[in-house]
């Protein structure tokens, strides 16, 4: 009889299921990556797989939960380091700059995601809007701290300037949206 898996082990397994299947997903899309190659990158069974989520779909919801928590977190250790409430509106820009230039940039994991299912996954497009709502918050609350009324400028600068150099593969969206939100702020 096999050995009991323990909770730890349950972990692990997820963790390079999901690591696996984010990286699958963003380089190549979600539809075009099957189950087998996400089998072969995370070195789990099928079986294993399903018990974890019953569904592609399921895999994916987990994935982007779990990505808007590091990418979220991310931005906020960075910005949350800068101390004027203004620089700190200007560093959400700095920050994105930073994630564009990185290797592999695909743009918006969450509009990627909304672009292959759109409506046909009730699920998907909740965590999708979840992932956007929280990221208004965000910028919500940095930009409420400077007293000026300009949070949707700086949230659609912001997300304008993500597709934009997802599309383009150039991070200077983000240098060009720092620029005009400088003016908003009125510096």
């Amino acid at each position: 009889m096999p050995a009991a898996v323990t909770d730890e082990q349950n972990r692990v397994d997820r963790e390079a299921l999901l690591d696996a299947a984010e990286k699958l997903f963003y380089e190549n899309g979600i539809q075009a990556v099957g189950m087998d190659q996400v089998r072969t990158v995370s070195g789990l069974s099928l079986k294993r797989i399903y018990r974890f989520f019953e569904a592609k779909e399921d895999l994916v919801v987990a994935m982007l939960k779990r990505r808007d928590q590091r990418w979220r977190g991310s931005l906020a250790a960075q910005v949350e380091q800068v101390q004027d409430p203004w620089e700190r509106v200007l560093a959400i820009f700095d920050w994105l700059a930073g994630w564009f230039a990185e290797p592999g940039f695909r743009g918006c994991a969450w509009i990627n995601a909304h672009g292959e299912f759109g409506p046909s996954s009730a699920a998907v497009l909740a965590e999708v809007r979840a992932h956007k709502q929280a990221f208004h918050e965000q910028i919500e609350n940095w930009v409420r701290a400077t007293g000026r009324p300009v949070t949707e400028p700086v949230y659609l600068l912001a997300e304008g300037a993500i597709v934009t150099a997802g599309i383009s593969g150039d991070p200077a969206p983000a240098r060009q949206a720092r620029e005009a939100v400088k003016a908003l702020l009125g510096l």
